[in-house]
């Protein structure tokens, strides 16, 4: 098997990445492969976001590629003026890069890459996805209006945490708040259109996105084996840091999706 991905790191580094954390990565296990798993980070995050899942994927057999979305892991005046398009392209070309050594490729997105791999997986073969607090809404209140703020404010702050400075942005573009609207309207359209196997993930504890969008999305896929799981309100947005309390769990149940389907 032969793969790289040192063009995509040295891109990375050129375009500003200056924390190894924040750097796309290809996991590859010890032994045999079994299959490949394609990794997308959420909105102002960064692949940090995924390593975790993509080490406990690497330890049980899979390939685990991480890929970085355009404009994040820099700086945010980086992601100001990037549309959603550049982002699902980069997820295209992980695919591509995964289909083409692996003949089977399954993804696992969190929150706006869950919706990216929703779009990828209407035009290409996935044999199937975990979406991990996905949605179809955000819960700020002003959030809606992104498509007109963006025109007047072009940032919205947030609180975060020092230790994770290094790998999430504090201000969210405006302009990148109306791309997720761009990529929530695109992927509404295609859901009944979506047939691969789906395991959704979400946290009743989540304020960052609506977690009844969420049950709407998984409701609305056309895929004949989905299944929804609801984590409790001590579990907040972010399923794959140790910010969820419940991370173990929820890395066996992504595990556990992908080994079942492989067993078929």
């Amino acid at each position: 098997m032969t793969i790289s991905i040192d063009e995509d790191i040295q891109r990375a580094r050129r375009e500003g990445v200056a924390d190894a954390g924040n750097l796309p990565f290809l996991l590859k296990p010890k032994g045999a492969v079994k299959a490949a798993v394609l990794l997308v980070h959420g909105f102002t995050a960064s692949p940090w976001e995924m390593r975790l899942a993509g080490e406990a994927l690497a330890r049980n057999g899979y390939l685990a590629l991480g890929v970085r979305l355009p404009g994040h892991g820099t700086t945010a005046g980086d992601l100001v003026q990037r549309p959603y398009e550049e982002w699902l392209s980069e997820v295209e070309n992980g695919y591509r890069l995964l289909a083409a050594n692996q003949q089977r490729v399954y993804g696992v997105g969190m929150s706006t890459g869950a919706l990216l791999l929703l779009a990828l997986a209407h035009s290409h073969q996935i044999h199937g996805l975990v979406l991990l607090s996905p949605y179809l809404r955000l819960r700020h209140w002003l959030a809606p209006a992104a498509g007109l703020l963006r025109y007047f404010k072009r940032y919205q702050k947030r609180p975060l945490p020092a230790e994770l400075a290094a790998h999430y942005y504090a201000q969210r573009p405006v302009n990148g708040v109306y791309q997720l609207y761009r990529l929530i309207r695109r992927v509404s359209g295609l859901l009944p259109e979506i047939t691969a196997p789906t395991f959704v993930i979400s946290a009743r504890g989540d304020q960052t996105v609506c977690v009844e969008s969420a049950y709407r999305l998984y409701r609305q896929l056309g895929s004949s084996r989905k299944e929804h799981h609801m984590l409790g309100p001590e579990v907040h947005h972010i399923l794959t840091t140790w910010e969820n309390p419940r991370l173990k769990e929820t890395l066996g149940m992504t595990l556990d999706f992908i080994e079942a389907l492989e067993r078929q």
